[in-house]
């Protein structure tokens, strides 16, 4: 019996991350788009000059991340619906320039009072502007994303739950509010849902979203806005560069 080295391991599994990261950005940059079938498995051996195993651990990673899927017998298919989004847009900008066509429905606008979040962001006040919202794309309607924004309260921003969103856009009430971002933070991290938003996403408890949290300030440093969203991963990516 011959024992392989951690070295010719290691090899195998670089292969493998290769051939994954290839196909990856073929899809994420739409060369594959939504629905086409992959090459098959002997097409992929002689494109990456690697073994048949080494071509199916690197599907195996797409399928993980939520790229494609792999139907018994038949090949493999993209199940990423779009293209990588720039969160900074808005995700309703960015997806409708990323083709996604998404329907935005408003869950709720109101002026609540959360201490832990105050005390999180460090503000003195425990007032908020709670925004709720979803994203559904598609016919039927599938929801991809639950958004949870929350600005600190302002005179300013009494009526809004009132007025509405000018446009039912966000991103354009705070610049008619003279709200502009300067700069902020983001966070990102994958979670099983919870029950309760299982439920308004019409999806199983636990199945794993992306779940983004983002705190943009303004050019004196004021908090503008504090948003949790919850992501499905085969219409979102996130992209950073550095």
């Amino acid at each position: 019996m011959v024992r392989k080295s951690a070295r010719a391991t290691d090899v195998g599994r670089s292969k493998a991350h290769m051939v994954a990261a290839a196909l990856e950005r073929d899809i994420l940059t739409g060369k594959l788009p939504y629905g086409q079938q992959l090459e098959s498995e002997s097409e992929l051996v002689e494109r990456f000059a690697v073994s048949r195993n080494t071509v199916r651990k690197g599907l195996d990673l797409l399928t993980t991340s939520g790229l494609i899927t792999r139907k018994g017998g038949i090949g493999s298919f993209v199940t990423f619906h779009g293209q990588t989004i720039d969160g900074s847009l808005g995700w309703t900008t960015a997806l409708e320039r990323a083709g996604g066509n998404p329907q935005t429905k408003l869950l709720q606008i109101a002026i609540i009072e959360d201490d832990a979040l105050a005390q999180e962001l460090g503000l003195r006040h425990a007032r908020f502007v709670a925004i709720d919202r979803m994203r559904v794309i598609g016919d039927p309607a599938t929801s991809i994303s639950l958004e949870r924004s929350r600005l600190p309260f302002s005179d300013d921003l009494a009526s809004l739950p009132l007025e509405g969103l000018v446009g039912g856009s966000l991103n354009r009430t705070l610049a008619e509010h003279g709200m502009v971002a300067d700069h902020g933070e983001q966070w990102a991290e994958v979670v099983g849902l919870e029950a309760d938003d299982a439920r308004l996403l019409k999806r199983r408890a636990g199945t794993p979203f992306l779940r983004s949290r983002r705190l943009t300030r303004d050019r004196n440093n004021a908090i503008i806005e504090y948003v949790v969203s919850l992501l499905d991963p085969a219409h979102f990516a996130l992209h950073l560069e550095f």
